[in-house]
């Protein structure tokens, strides 16, 4: 029961001697209602709270009764006793940094071993995280937005482009995007024409950023040195995005894109600049033959700059779709493409930069 079944219209207390007509209703002793009528509970209010005598409602009144006023009449007078600070909030990683770290050294130890055993391996693995990748990537497309690009075509295509890019050097790479672009085009020809140009359009779109970006990895792999120089790669891009996450989480208060990343401060920009361009400087000097330190400058530079852009890119996508990660396959991470969104873009300007400071062999 309400208690305006019980009490008068709002803004007065309970009934008393002079309240007037009871409710309509069975016919009862007005007095000995008001006298055998529960107490509702009143939760306890901290001090400092005010409210008038409106807010809290009759329930919260003891004592005799008394005349009814109305709102802010007369004011309550504030408690004496000071409020307590609030406990200052501490910072979180917002990601479970435990299975984190434990998935990425796993990956890490994965990555490795397979690039300095054997170099097919490794090729092996590019093309799993690529199929994997465009599998979200289609997935979150036709989940969100309706768009359905083909997926087999998409897979095929893109594993063979990394193979081919292994094998027939960037040449064959070229080759194999194109005929992934037709297949696309043929592919979806087999179902109604209602939404084609889009779903052809995303699928081209998917083939480029996902398999054929990873090509320069196997690019990377074919040079004498080229364990080394795919080392150097991923070991600049995980460090760059290390700077900027803990310079950022630590000093970060000016926003570089609060439109599309508003986790992404300036200062872990320049945190991501100095901590890539120092590793460049020992990558280069240590890890790749006739290399030196100044290029590594170069290169560490131009990495945080492109980690960065792929970073902000797929949050571009991801925002435009509505989704916080592409995948749930990592745990502590999302999905394989939440991981290769500062690498894939990262790659051809690596690839480049030493194939000018020191060639392709």
């Amino acid at each position: 029961m309400n208690d305006s079944s019980w009490g008068a219209p709002a803004g007065t207390g309970y009934w008393g001697p002079d309240q007037g007509p009871a409710p309509a209703g069975p016919a009862y002793d007005g007095r000995q209602a008001a006298q055998t009528r529960p107490m509702p509970i009143v939760p306890d209010v901290p001090a400092g709270d005010h409210q008038d005598d409106h807010d809290r409602g009759a329930a919260q009144r003891s004592g005799p009764p008394f005349r009814a006023e109305t709102p802010n009449e007369h004011p309550q007078e504030p408690m004496s006793s000071p409020s307590q600070p609030a406990a200052p909030q501490k910072k979180t990683a917002g990601r479970d940094l435990g299975a984190a770290i434990g998935v990425g050294l796993g990956l890490g130890a994965v990555i490795i071993a397979s690039l300095f055993i054997w170099k097919a391996a490794f090729v092996g693995v590019i093309a799993v995280a690529v199929v994997v990748g465009l599998w979200e990537l289609t997935s979150r497309l036709q989940e969100r937005k309706g768009i359905k690009a083909p997926l087999v075509p998409l897979a095929v295509g893109g594993a063979a482009m990394v193979v081919a890019g292994y094998v027939r050097g960037a040449e064959g790479a070229w080759v194999a995007m194109a005929l992934t672009a037709l297949a696309v085009l043929v592919w979806r020809m087999t179902e109604p024409p209602e939404g084609y140009l889009k779903d052809v359009t995303a699928g081209v779109f998917a083939a480029f950023y996902v398999p054929f970006l990873a090509t320069f990895v196997a690019l990377m792999l074919t040079a004498d040195d080229g364990p080394r120089r795919v080392l150097m790669f991923l070991v600049l891009t995980v460090v760059s995005d290390t700077g900027a996450y803990a310079i950022g989480w630590r000093f970060g208060k000016h926003k570089l894109a609060p439109r599309i990343s508003p986790g992404k401060t300036r200062e872990g920009l320049i945190g991501a600049v100095t901590f890539a361009m120092g590793a460049g400087a020992l990558c280069m000097q240590f890890l790749i033959e006739d290399g030196a330190w100044w290029q590594g400058l170069l290169i560490g530079l131009a990495v945080a700059a492109s980690a960065t852009l792929g970073d902000l890119g797929e949050s571009m996508i991801k925002r435009d779709l509505g989704i916080k990660d592409m995948g749930t396959l990592l745990p502590g991470h999302g999905g394989i493409m939440d991981r290769l969104d500062s690498l894939l873009p990262t790659a051809p300007v690596v690839w480049l930069l030493l194939v000018i400071f020191v060639g392709t062999t």
